[in-house]
């Protein structure tokens, strides 16, 4: 199982390229980088802290159920729908108060960022996991 240093170092690092990477792309789009980036920084705090415990309760999970924490595809992929999902219900509000807009405009606005995190979040693992293998 990984460490506490080590899921730190997993959440932060996941939260600053995330950023990076989303205030860019939405920049792209028109939107204030300024206005974009207090809202990402708001969310990444959110989920730095959603993903420390998230990750901690799947792998005490998986090593409840199987003895280790390495994951299959299927685990993964689950992995990534948990932690987006699970996010949602902080996000969704905090979104529709920072643009003023309703909670299903926001959600219907999450949806796209959603579908980056899902993607980012199962390659940023991956990655993760080949540079910082769990020692045996």
């Amino acid at each position: 199982m990984h460490q506490t240093w080590d899921r730190i170092r997993h959440a932060v690092g996941f939260e600053l390229l995330g950023l990076v990477l989303i205030v860019g792309i939405l920049s792209q789009f028109g939107f204030s980088v300024g206005h974009v980036g207090v809202l990402g920084v708001f969310f990444a705090i959110i989920a730095t802290a959603w993903n420390y415990v998230y990750n901690l309760g799947f792998d005490r999970w998986l090593k409840k159920s199987q003895g280790h924490t390495e994951k299959t595809q299927q685990q993964r992929l689950c992995h990534a729908l948990g932690f987006e999902f699970g996010l949602l219900w902080l996000t969704i509000p905090a979104l529709a108060w920072w643009l003023n807009i309703s909670l299903w405009q926001a959600f219907v606005m999450d949806i796209g960022l959603v579908v980056f995190y899902l993607i980012y979040a199962y390659f940023y693992n991956l990655a993760y996991d080949r540079l910082f293998p769990i020692p045996v």
